[in-house]
């Protein structure tokens, strides 16, 4: 076990705001509430500590696909995105065949019973082709409950979250047999109506897949999707800050009206992240990235991301403005309660796994802390 650590100095962002000159006990693989004598003391000054990200949307990273790779692979995705703060990661699968998606649902829960991932989303096959993305349409099906469940029970109670077009025949019904299962049923990829989508989350849907992506825009006679999951206080606002697939002003839109406790940052990102520019496949469909930025090589639709959280984070502080402990709440605390890990990852607690991120003033990440082991050591003495 490694010897306990004291991070001296910083600021620390807790459940109740921000210390300044804080401090942060580790004692073996978490957080304490004393430091026993013999504490490593680490100097942090100048720079700020706060709890490992938590993504609930991400397809892989590091040259490596959560859907389709190998073990060693969704491995190296996980470990490309540690590096970028994340911690905790739940591993997004995207549309295939119902079988294929069956069996990669197997191996991820492998994972998932190791700690390697926080679980598994399921971002299709269940979803609107009038909306599809970056999915392949051929594959595309309603959402017949027999074969969410099927996806469900393949995932051996590791499946987190299912993203469906809840409009589609079979959609209220399958997110019914989702929130019965404890399963997030997120609306996404959608060409739902207002009233439609009062009627998913009435029917148990709690989480909005990428808002604003995907989805009908917000219309002043026809309001769409959009405006149902703002302003429904049951409704988690997945973002994607990048840069790329929202405006800085439907950002703040989304702040405003959901407030920071129902918004949660994700990557949505694909292979190329932390890899570089280059061709890739997003599932079956090829995908060419150029300057940071995914489409498809058909059509050029934006195909996932390239995020890393690091950035979502410094990027939502300098560019956008937002106060740190919102940047928080939505980056690990949100995230960490809809997959039920709230009481051990997502915030500095004692008792709870001492996942943390260090940066610098600039919120630049220097360090990152798994379980009390660094993956990013910042070396500051």
């Amino acid at each position: 076990m490694a010897p306990s650590k004291v991070l001296a100095g910083a600021r620390v962002v807790l459940p109740t705001g921000t210390v300044d000159d804080g401090r942060v006990i580790v004692d073996g693989t978490r957080i304490a509430d004393t430091a026993p004598p013999e504490a490593e003391v680490i100097d942090v000054s100048g720079h700020w500590v706060v709890p490992g990200f938590v993504d609930i949307h991400n397809h892989g990273g590091g040259g490596a696909s959560f859907t389709g790779g190998t073990a060693e692979d969704i491995l190296k995705g996980v470990h490309t995105h540690r590096l970028h703060g994340t911690t905790t990661v739940v591993a997004s699968a995207v549309t295939g065949e119902l079988d294929f998606l069956a069996r990669q649902a197997g191996l991820l829960a492998e994972l998932a019973q190791q700690g390697d991932i926080a679980g598994i989303h399921f971002e299709g096959p269940f979803i609107s082709p009038c909306r599809k993305g970056a999915h392949d349409e051929q594959l595309l099906r309603d959402p017949d409950p027999a074969e969410v469940r099927k996806l469900v029970d393949a995932a051996h109670g590791h499946a987190k979250m299912v993203t469906l077009a809840t409009e589609l025949p079979g959609g209220l019904d399958s997110v019914r047999l989702l929130a019965e299962h404890g399963v997030i049923a997120a609306v996404g990829h959608t060409d739902a109506t207002y009233e439609q989508t009062v009627q998913a989350i009435d029917a148990g849907a709690t989480v909005a897949t990428h808002l604003f992506n995907a989805m009908p825009p917000l219309g002043h006679r026809s309001p769409g999707p959009i405006t149902a999951l703002l302003e429904d206080e049951r409704i988690t606002v997945e973002l994607i800050n990048d840069g790329t697939h929202l405006h800085p002003a439907a950002l703040q839109l989304a702040f405003h009206h959901a407030g920071a406790a129902r918004v949660a940052f994700i990557t949505d990102a694909m292979d190329a992240a932390g890899f570089g520019d280059g061709r890739y496949l997003l599932g079956p469909m090829e995908v060419e990235v150029a300057d940071g930025v995914a489409r498809l090589v058909e059509g050029g639709s934006i195909a996932g991301s390239t995020l890393t959280l690091d950035r979502a984070f410094k990027r939502a502080v300098t560019v956008d403005g937002l106060p740190v402990e919102d940047v928080v709440a939505a980056i690990s605390a949100n995230p960490a309660r809809l997959l039920g890990m709230a009481d051990r990852v997502g915030s500095l607690e004692p008792g709870k796994d001492a996942d943390l991120v260090v940066l610098d003033d600039a919120f630049d990440l220097v360090g990152v802390m798994r379980r009390g082991e660094w993956v990013v050591d910042p070396q500051l003495g």
